[in-house]
């Protein structure tokens, strides 16, 4: 079969061959050249700490899953095939999506039973930086290594001279690589339960190559089930230039950047002139600065850049703002108290979204929706988070606008999910006009599972 430069996938674009992770071939079968990839769900060993192996979940097989690719305005044809001993599905975390294609199982489609398969074939309005994982037994299915990278190009791509693609996710292990328990009730009630072995797209403080002087563009994602992530480079400059995938209207100088679980962070940088000079990215707690990875200049015939490319900014629609309806959800704690199942068993509930626990649904049993929207109304929202704990609140099959908050000056800016801060409020606006039943819930995933879920519906 023939093969094509999007059959291909690395965690870098450039002409510095040895940043790139081992490219592999996605399309196997040349009978399924109608596909634009094919992902497998399966078990398979993967070495992250060394000499160890650790009983990963992966797509095709390893550890990072692959990198799709896929252009704006474009469609895009992905056959899945689960290879599990449980069901499982596909979300495209970030896509304004059609929503027989958001991959939530029972509310827009059929669980993928083990042995079966689903082509997701979507259109990406939006150019940025977005992800993919399962909806279901999420705690152990993105725990033990379900994530991937999907990037859309923009319609008329923007040429930096690198590309570094960087997906953080820490894992709970033993010394011997094994799984220690993914999620402890005491820490759902929290933060989350915290990984003790840091990566950057599956190794320990990797370093990658970029080209000396040279345009980069750094596509930071958080895929971890917990851990917040605050982004900085510390002495070097470095410019935000998307935020959720979301080119930004103003790039601005980064101080220190807050990624919730589920969140993307893109900059922009000028490499320094002189080879073998190091970038460190950060993770800033409290006073310290924690490293990730470094970049380091090598040899290139890029020429010194004075000045970065410019992102376009995607065509979300404008809210009508004189024309709107106003929404409140509050963001809660339980309390200690977890109800019991007809069999006596504890049934974990720590969160609320407006007194309400997320219920759990099935084939035939789904909760009623905590909001009925009209197609095409604008809505403005006040988010109020009434817990000591952060949360990132995210909304599939819409971008939404970020425009104020009680604890910080924002400037607006378009996302998918927002880290509401401790006793936050938070107002954003966005118009409704994708029609279908969409999930809406925290993206730390112990707090998803334990209440803080539920779903919006926009009808015609």
């Amino acid at each position: 079969m023939m093969i094509t430069r999007r059959h291909f996938i690395g965690a870098l674009t450039s002409s510095i061959s040895a940043c790139a992770l081992n490219p592999q071939l996605v399309l196997e079968d040349a009978s399924e050249q109608e596909f634009d990839y094919i992902l497998v769900a399966k078990p398979s060993p993967i070495e992250l700490l060394p000499n160890t192996q650790t009983p990963a979940l992966t797509f095709n097989g390893g550890f990072p899953a692959p990198v799709l690719r896929a252009t704006q305005g474009k469609r895009i044809r992905i056959k899945f095939i689960n290879q599990l001993d449980e069901p499982t599905t596909i979300h495209w975390h970030g896509i304004r999506i059609d929503i027989a294609m958001d991959g939530v199982p029972f509310l827009t489609q059929p669980p993928v039973m083990p042995g079966q398969s689903f082509v997701y074939d979507f259109v990406c309005p939006d150019a940025g930086t977005f992800w993919y994982h399962p909806h279901m037994n999420s705690v152990e299915q993105l725990g033990r290594g379900l994530v991937g990278v999907l990037i859309v190009d923009e319609a008329d791509k923007v040429a930096f001279d690198a590309e570094v693609i960087l997906g953080l996710k820490d894992w709970r292990l033993n010394k011997n690589g094994s799984f220690k328990a993914l999620s402890q009730p005491h820490q759902a009630a929290r933060n989350g339960t915290l990984g003790n072995v840091h990566t950057v797209n599956g190794e320990l403080k990797p370093v990658y190559s970029i080209p000396a002087g040279g345009t980069v563009r750094l596509r930071l994602l958080n895929l971890d089930n917990s851990r917040l992530f605050t982004i900085n480079t510390k002495d070097y400059t470095t410019t935000v230039i998307a935020i959720d995938g979301n080119a930004i209207q103003t790039p601005y100088p980064l101080d220190a950047h807050a990624m919730g679980v589920g969140m993307r962070l893109d900059l922009g940088l000028i490499a320094p002139k002189q080879v073998g000079e190091d970038i460190v990215i950060y993770d800033r707690k409290g006073k310290f600065n924690f490293e990730i990875c470094r970049l380091r200049t090598v040899a290139s015939s890029v020429p010194n850049r004075q000045t970065l490319p410019k992102l376009p900014v995607n065509p979300i629609p404008t809210p009508d703002l004189d024309n709107s309806e106003r929404l409140r959800f509050v963001f809660e704690w339980a309390g200690a108290l977890s109800p019991v199942d007809k069999h006596g068993n504890i049934k974990r509930q720590f969160w609320t979204i407006n007194r309400r626990a997320w219920e759990g649904m099935a084939k035939g049993d789904i909760p009623e929706p905590l909001a009925t929207l009209t197609l095409g109304k604008t809505y403005v929202v006040e988010l109020h988070n009434a817990t000591p704990h952060s949360h990132p609140i995210h909304l599939h099959g819409h971008t939404f606008t970020v425009i104020g908050s009680d604890k910080r000056k924002i400037t607006p800016f378009h996302t998918d999910t927002i880290l509401l801060t401790k006793n936050e409020r938070a107002t954003v606006a966005f118009v409704a006009d994708n029609p279908g039943r969409w999930m809406y819930h925290c993206h730390i995933i112990e707090h998803m599972k334990t209440g803080l879920m539920g779903y919006i519906t926009v009808t015609a």
